[in-house]
């Protein structure tokens, strides 16, 4: 007999979508949903975030990145709109869900469970830099990062001192320097 969902758990990731990313034992598969216009789930795990497309030769892992290196994750419900961004530059990355369900919410808690301390630096009319201490969730690793705000070049004066300034701070408060 075939259990319905009560609602009071999500339904377990799609058997083909679990197989596509292959996941490790200790990557627990917490929360998903699926761009309809593309056939696209997007997966929330313990360590990783991942996105696999339904084609007709069979599901492809198309994102697979570690939470360390997402910056922030934005939720618009009027939109329906998932927006990424990324701590090493990459371009943003959008997801359009319908139903997003856990989705939004796990990922801003394991965004979140990787970051250990941050600072934000104002950079004297140039605008803001974050400086960050955060935890690679699957080794528990601790790396630091720096983050320049929108229009700011670390070639600007004064911006590579600020940063680095900063970052040795959080680094000196968690006890890496």
């Amino acid at each position: 007999m075939k259990r319905r969902w009560s609602g009071l758990r999500p339904p377990p990731v799609p058997r083909e979508v679990a197989a596509a990313i292959g996941a490790a034992p200790a990557e627990s598969l917490l929360a998903w949903a699926v761009e309809a216009a593309t056939g696209t789930t997007v997966v929330a795990g313990r360590h990783r975030l991942y996105a696999v497309r339904a084609a007709p030769e069979g599901a492809m892992l198309t994102l697979e990145r570690p939470w360390h290196l997402v910056d922030s994750g934005t939720w618009s419900g009027e939109d329906a709109l998932l927006t990424i961004t990324w701590v090493d530059g990459e371009p943003d990355t959008r997801f359009a869900l319908t139903q997003p369900g856990m989705l939004p919410e796990t990922l801003r808690e394991r965004v979140q469970a990787s970051v250990v301390i941050a600072e934000t630096i104002d950079l004297t009319g140039r605008g803001k830099a974050k400086v960050v201490v955060r935890t690679v969730l699957e080794t528990r690793e601790l790396v630091s990062q720096a983050v320049l705000g929108r229009g700011v070049r670390s070639t600007d004066p004064g911006v590579a001192e600020q940063v680095a300034a900063g970052l040795a701070r959080v680094r000196e408060q968690v006890g890496l320097d």
